[in-house]
């Protein structure tokens, strides 16, 4: 069915705010005549004196864009017409605002000096608005992550006319908007970042050298002026960043400042790093995959505020305690009739799947959080003079949103010793048979219900001799008897343990490693090491999917009742007389298909009365942590179901062996067994009886 051109009103008449907004939204860049009426309205009603001051200012740059679009001057129309529809749905909100205040007897709309801006003295246009403000910044964020990771791939491709796009239309778009609400500094910033992008567009330069590099610290002052914004949207004084004006002048006169294809943009007083031969940037990801700043798949988006967002997961979860709880008591009754027992079921499935659904609104992928790491990887292999190709693998894979900030330090501690450690000079690296670029792969994968992260290198490896030699210095251990490799890898976690024979301003204190454990196992993690010599390393990061819910089996001991994560049960049994032992120094083990099993006697370890002491009458549920395993000594396994998995609180604090509790569904609570930490509470000294000492009851 063809369109209605006229969009149900006269041709003759401008367009209300609204109607221009519905025919931008089915126009084409090639439909001139319906894109020239959208102009011809949004030109009105900007010079209309009904028209608001708060919202005129957005109507004549909405104008002023499409009008570029009708002379055939802009450089990617669609582009532009997006930007168009943004500034009406900006000067609509306005609108809005206007209309309400008018109906409801407040008074006309107020003025620019009395507009509900910040207070004065915060550096802000005195006509600010905090709603534009706000948006703003959250765009202006989104476009320059988009654009370092674009810049990253023109680095290692300067050919590339699609990255080069998507820079300059990112540089571009923060200047309009920012000249319009006044922020000037920055608009001027990134106007003379644009013209950078437009010569490197232009083939007058390539992306290399000295020009990446500024352009690189072009979006970083951006980054730190956008956030200086934002503070002062929080009653913070908006400040300049420091080093200001001396880039803007390096980026109207680059070669004047000495920058060229073959240098390095270093700021003064800092000596230039030399340029490397080769790859000193991340290697690009496939196409598909790359972020882009005007990356639309169709897909309908809205931006929820997070702590609305983490409300509504908490009331999902207390939902799903009140039916377990409303099944419980019907299912122990034995006059329930059928029909009801039905409709509880279905209301269980309905619950159900409204759980899992409320958990995938928390997952984001991993895709940001690697490209940021891209740039750390480029910044580090530049400093260290080394080559490095960086490459990411399996990016989308989704992770708990408020496990992704804790995960960022652990990765940056990770891949700057992979670089300054790991990697060997590229010298050194031909000497050995090597490609003279090294490779630091960051990867992620899904197995067992976890998600998996990798950080590995081809570089030297790890060195156990001279790993077990500092230990020893330290005092940590006092010789190498009975520990596996795995064990003594695991040493470089100590804090203040480091191996480096000087200190840099990449690594050497010894105040990274243990940060990087602290991280992860405050999320349940935990994490592995993999090394060979002269081949390279790998860290795996084991996590959870979410920190909302624990699938996990409930098990009763005595007349208490825990949880032991399913992900970490590898199976459970009832044991023969025979295969049970003591070992002298080990204490009880069990042999499982010609395998000796530490015991842990959980009424034991948390001193509960009552509970089946022989192990032939109860069960034994073994768990495992990476390599290490052992056998859980509990009277009887009950049901395997779902929980809301929540923290101990600060009160009681850290308990050794627990990661939180949930409400079961009679309403008592259930305490989440920490496997790693049970499994490591079984290796540390027991007593005579061959079992751990007990922990205080009072904290189980």
């Amino acid at each position: 069915m063809p369109r209605n051109k006229k969009n149900n009103v006269g041709d003759d008449r401008p367009l209300s705010l609204d109607e221009a907004a519905s025919l931008l939204v089915v126009a084409r860049p090639n439909e001139l005549d319906e894109l020239a009426r959208v102009h011809r309205s949004l030109s009105h009603l900007a010079t209309d004196p009904a028209t608001a001051a708060t919202v005129r200012p957005f109507l004549e740059e909405a104008a002023a864009r499409l009008q570029t679009v009708l002379q055939g001057q802009s450089p990617d129309p669609e582009q532009t017409i997006l930007e168009v529809g943004r500034l009406i749905e900006w000067a609509m909100a306005g609108g809005a605002e206007l209309e309400d205040a008018e109906e409801t007897g407040t008074g006309p709309a107020p003025q620019p000096e009395q507009a509900s801006g910040p207070a004065p003295g915060l550096g802000l246009p005195d006509d600010a608005d905090l709603s534009f403000l706000t948006g703003f910044v959250e765009e202006s964020r989104e476009y320059l992550e988009a654009a370092e990771a674009a810049m990253l791939l023109l680095e290692s491709n300067p050919d590339d006319m699609e990255a080069c796009n998507t820079v300059f239309r990112a540089f571009h778009t923060i200047k309009g908007t920012s000249a319009f609400l006044g922020l000037d500094e920055i608009s001027e910033l990134a106007h003379h970042a644009e013209s950078l992008l437009s010569r490197v567009r232009d083939r007058e330069i390539r992306f290399t050298g000295g020009y990446a590099d500024l352009a690189l610290r072009a979006v970083d002052l951006l980054k730190e002026y956008v956030d200086a914004v934002n503070g002062a949207l929080h009653g913070k004084p908006l400040a300049r960043p420091a080093g200001y004006d001396a880039l803007l002048a390096m980026l109207e006169n680059p070669e004047a400042a000495g920058i060229s294809e073959a240098s390095s943009a270093a700021p003064a007083g800092v000596a230039p790093v030399p340029a490397a031969e080769g790859p000193t940037s991340p290697t690009t990801p496939t196409r598909e995959a790359r972020p882009s700043a005007t990356d639309h798949t169709g897909e309908a988006w809205v931006r929820v505020r997070t702590d609305r967002l983490d409300r509504l997961i908490d009331m999902i979860g207390e939902l799903v305690v009140a039916h377990s709880i409303v099944a419980q008591d019907a299912a122990q009754n034995l006059d329930a009739n059928t029909e009801r027992m039905k409709n509880i079921a279905h209301a269980g499935k309905i619950v159900r799947e409204l759980q899992d659904l409320s958990v995938s609104l928390r997952m984001v992928p991993l895709k940001a959080t690697f490209q940021k790491m891209a740039r750390l990887a480029r910044d580090v292999a530049h400093k260290c003079g080394k080559l490095v190709n960086y490459v990411t693998e399996a990016e989308e894979t989704e992770i708990d949103r408020n496990m992704v900030e804790l995960i960022n330090d652990p990765l940056i501690h990770m891949i700057r010793n992979a670089i300054d450690h790991g990697i060997e000079p590229p010298d050194v690296r031909a000497r050995l048979g090597k490609p003279r670029a090294g490779t630091v792969r960051l990867s992620a994968y899904h197995a067992s219900g976890n998600v998996v992260i990798e950080v590995s290198d081809d570089g030297r490896g790890l060195d156990r001799d001279k790993i077990l030699k500092k230990a020893i210095a330290l005092g940590l251990v006092e010789s190498d008897r009975g520990l596996s490799d795995n064990d003594i890898f695991n040493l470089i976690f100590e804090p203040g343990f480091s191996t480096a024979e000087q200190v840099t301003d990449v690594s050497g204190r010894g105040v990274g490693m243990d940060v990087v454990r602290r991280n992860i196992e405050a999320v349940r993690g935990r994490i592995e090491i993999t090394s060979e010599p002269g081949k390279g390393s790998t860290f795996s990061i084991r996590l959870p999917l979410t920190l909302a819910v624990t699938d996990g089996m409930l098990v009763r001991v005595g007349q208490e009742r825990y949880i032991v994560p399913t992900t970490s049960i590898q199976m459970s049994f009832r044991p023969t007389p025979e295969a049970l032992s003591t070992v002298t120094g080990r204490g009880e083990m069990v042999l499982l298909r010609g395998e000796l099993i530490p015991i842990v006697r959980l009424h034991q370890l948390f001193d509960i009365p009552g509970a089946v002491e022989t192990p032939t009458e109860a069960l034994l549920v073994v768990i495992g942590a990476g390599e290490r395993r052992c056998a859980l000594l509990v009277d009887e396994l009950l049901a395997q179901q779902q929980v809301v998995a929540k923290s101990l609180g600060a009160g009681i604090g850290h308990v050794p062996g627990i990661s939180g509790g949930a409400i079961l569904g009679d309403g008592r609570v259930g305490l989440i067994l920490d496997p790693a930490e049970i499994i490591a509470l079984s290796r540390q000294s027991r007593s005579g009886d061959g079992a751990p000492a007990p922990l205080a009851r009072s904290a189980a």
